[in-house]
């Protein structure tokens, strides 16, 4: 067995697959009807179909998960989050740990956690 995918809910599908096209350069995959998988295994999902599976509410920003993504050049990510054109809202700035990674956080558009952080 194998992981395959990690799927996260997402309100507007077109605003989601900009982002993070814009942001992480993943590209579409495969798009079909509030389905959405892009490369490196990340899918999204509309919260209509969602919730219409789970018949449960969905609880945002949960803070239970977070999506890792290692970038080399720290800076270079940084000054794209603040010149995305949408206002991203952070956990954290960039900081660097006792260990020398350094790692920024924060939200996608939907409240989905991120953390990007250098290799380690």
């Amino acid at each position: 067995m194998r992981l395959r995918n990690v799927l996260i809910v997402v309100n507007d599908i077109e605003k989601s697959k900009k982002f993070y096209k814009e942001l992480f350069g993943l590209s579409v995959i495969l798009d079909r009807d509030g389905n959405v998988i892009l490369t490196e295994g990340l899918v999204l999902q509309d919260a209509k179909i969602w919730k219409e599976v789970l018949q449960k509410d969905i609880a945002w920003k949960n803070h239970s998960t977070e999506l890792y993504f290692e970038e080399s050049d720290m800076e270079g990510f940084v000054k794209k989050l603040e010149e995305y054109p949408e206002p991203v809202e952070y956990v954290n700035t960039l900081v660097e740990h006792s260990w020398g990674q350094k790692v920024v956080r924060f939200y996608d558009p939907d409240g989905n956690l991120i953390e990007v952080g250098t290799p380690m």
